[in-house]
């Protein structure tokens, strides 16, 4: 589907992790998954055209393996999000904004990302984020502090929100 991409899937002490990426950055992301497997069918079809390279990401392998170790990490990569609207993008980056161990509600993103109104807009936009725990949707919680959605389901987005909530 793209031309020169790139994929790993490892483990972490949370389960089985797949990204992708390309010369631009970094494309996708799954959350843990029980097998190797799984991570690969998470990674959909983009993977069909891409190279199994582990060697490009050893560095992002090593903060994810900290990260679901407890420990803080920053992911700075670069981003090829090319496919995005240019709402999508500017959702991500404002909970890309959100601090290590913080939270933010979704009115807080829509503001941020341009649109204070467009509240739902911006809920939808983090429900289709190809680069979960780097772009940590799981930070914004509804505006009465309720956990709102998430795409990996409410237990993943409390355990995430737990393990940044101690390693802070």
């Amino acid at each position: 589907m793209f031309d020169n991409s790139y994929y790993a899937v490892f483990e972490t002490a949370a389960g089985w992790v797949g990204i992708l990426g390309s010369a631009a950055g970094l494309r996708r992301a799954t959350l843990p998954e029980p097998s190797k497997q799984e991570a690969l069918i998470a990674l959909g079809n983009d993977l069909k055209d891409a190279q199994e390279t582990p060697p490009r990401f050893s560095d992002l392998m090593e903060r994810y393996r900290a990260f679901f170790n407890g420990r803080r990490v920053d992911f700075t990569d670069a981003l090829d999000l090319a496919s995005a609207t240019p709402f999508q993008r500017a959702v991500w980056r404002a909970a890309g904004d959100i601090p290590y161990g913080q939270t933010r509600s979704y009115s807080w993103v829509a503001g941020r990302a341009g649109n204070p109104l467009a509240v739902r807009a911006a809920g939808q936009a983090l429900s289709v984020n190809p680069l979960p725990i780097i772009v940590p949707c799981h930070r914004v919680l509804s505006k009465d502090g309720g956990l709102g959605g998430y795409s990996g389901g409410l237990p993943v987005k409390q355990m995430l929100l737990a393990l940044e909530a101690a390693g802070a």
